[in-house]
């Protein structure tokens, strides 16, 4: 892990794709995974799946072990160059509308507070006045 190092584009490295041949790239730098395949606790099919791009918050998101890391190690293979990596984009919440939990105006409220108490007293003397003169 010198600076010999060799640096691979992301193109090249998302050829090795395989079970025969699996290559992962992990915090900037390339391993070739194809030994491990059997022996990851979570299956070759995780590792397969993580080719072709870069499988750092993959990697970090599940919690390794540091013999796990220390063990990549013995899987490097060399670095990752760096401009053939998308970046990732910046995420920004979608903008929405400000929280409105009164949705009518004052005046319309205003209204009914005077006019539903009307409409209440008006009910009560017409079921009085038809029932009264029955």
């Amino acid at each position: 892990m010198g600076s010999d190092a060799k640096v691979y584009k992301l193109e090249d490295v998302s050829g090795h794709n395989t079970h025969q041949d699996c290559w992962v790239v992990i915090g900037g730098k390339v391993y070739d995974v194809t030994k491990f395949l059997e022996d990851h606790p979570g299956g070759d099919e995780v590792l397969i799946s993580a080719t072709g791009k870069d499988a750092t918050d993959d990697f970090e998101d599940v919690g390794h072990s540091t013999s796990a890391r220390a063990m990549m190690d013995e899987y490097y293979v060399g670095d990752i160059d760096p401009s053939s990596v998308p970046s990732k984009p910046k995420y920004t919440p979608a903008k929405q509308a400000p929280y409105n939990p009164d949705k009518s105006s004052e005046f319309i409220i205003k209204i009914l507070q005077f006019l539903v108490p009307l409409l209440i007293l008006g009910l009560a003397v017409a079921v009085r006045y038809y029932t009264k003169s029955s």
